[in-house]
């Protein structure tokens, strides 16, 4: 079974085309990143504009490097939600004017739910297939979301816990912004705390012994802001918190702020890694799948194999190119799917804030 798969819920245009709901044939991906850099977040509007621009011609790419023309395909699967909703469409228009013109099935995918599948998905040259099954615990760590699901099957997510207000990923382009770091910030901060001491600075853990799943990332952005106004702020001349995302952070010593990453970003690390070993536990799985851009953070991967190992765990990340938005995890999500009987119909629309625990607007056949 041959799958293209369209992805575009924010900032990354993507296509890919999977077999058999695991076999990667392509991944492409045209982002527009640089361009929303200077905005320190992703502009909608900009967004959009690139998808316009990129669509056909990714598409296209996906199905060259495949080697595989349109009338090949078995279906087509595309991001309806959760995502930016001018740019969700871009994509959904795509996929609906091909599959009405070639006479192929169509389904809308779940983003976040694409992003737990990431770790079923092989590269052709592999001579190995995942050693994935059902249930599992699915951590998502991404800008826009964080959140704990228990994953029995392709079709059935329980939402186990997740943030309260920030995402984890929010946090680390906030902190990144304070400290004149650029967006996005996950990379940097990652770079920069390898050459700091994460227990330099004591940043507080928020909800890590309370008795239940959820994540809170707003207080150690806070506790980041403050320290920077009663350390550094005044030194600078910053006389209120609004003036402090000014400050000039080349006047700041290196080895300062190579500490303040490394201890912000253990403060998060902790809390993801007790809380996704603790709902492993509480559910009994014995597998934890890591999904989202933050996936690819070094320390948390690190952290997360070394606990993972101490409580008996498998805990799989997905190769970094799909940890990040693309295709690959739609159309492979979308084989299995198709696979189960599930279609859309053309008449299906974006779900910006589609419930990973629903079925949206597709339907069993």
């Amino acid at each position: 079974m041959l799958i293209l798969g369209i992805e575009t819920s924010c900032d990354e245009t993507a296509a890919s085309v999977v077999k058999d709901g695991q076999t990667l044939l392509s991944n492409v991906i045209a982002t527009s990143l640089a361009e929303h850099s200077q905005f320190g977040g992703v502009v909608p509007e900009i967004a959009c504009r690139h998808h316009l621009e990129w669509i056909n011609r990714t598409v296209n790419e996906a199905l060259t490097k495949a080697d595989i023309l349109g009338e090949e395909l078995d279906g087509i699967s595309v991001t309806q939600g959760p995502g930016l909703p001018g740019a969700l469409l871009v994509g959904i228009s795509m996929a609906k004017a091909m599959a009405f013109g070639l006479g192929k099935p169509i389904l809308g995918i779940h983003h976040l739910q694409a992003h737990l599948y990431a770790n079923f998905l092989v590269d052709a040259s592999s001579q190995e297939m995942p050693n994935m099954e059902f249930p599992y615990m699915g951590l998502i760590v991404s800008g826009g979301h964080t959140l704990l699901v228990l994953v029995r099957d392709v079709d059935d997510y329980q939402i186990v816990g997740q943030t309260t207000d920030d995402a984890a990923g929010e946090a680390f382009d906030k902190v990144a912004r304070l400290l004149g770091l650029g967006y996005p910030g996950g990379p940097v901060i990652d770079s920069r705390a390898k050459e700091g001491n994460g227990n330099a600075i004591t940043f507080p853990r928020a909800m890590i012994h309370e008795k239940n799943f959820d994540f809170s990332f707003s207080g150690v952005k806070t506790a980041v802001l403050y320290y920077l106004k009663n350390n550094v702020g005044l030194e600078h001349g910053v006389q209120s918190l609004e003036d402090l995302p000014q400050a000039p952070s080349s006047k700041l010593q290196a080895d300062l702020i190579n500490d303040l990453c490394a201890s912000f970003q253990e403060a998060v690390v902790d809390v993801l890694v007790h809380k996704s070993l603790q709902s492993c536990r509480e559910f009994g799985v014995r597998t934890l799948s890591v999904g989202g851009g933050v996936a690819a953070n070094s320390r948390l991967r690190e952290r997360l194999k070394e606990e993972g190992v101490r409580e008996g765990l498998r805990v799989l990340f997905p190769p970094k190119g799909l940890s990040i938005d693309n295709a690959a995890m739609v159309a492979g999500l979308g084989g299995a799917l198709f696979k189960k009987g599930y279609r859309s119909d053309l008449s299906f629309t974006a779900l910006p804030n589609w419930n990973i625990e629903t079925s949206g607007q597709r339907t069993a056949r």
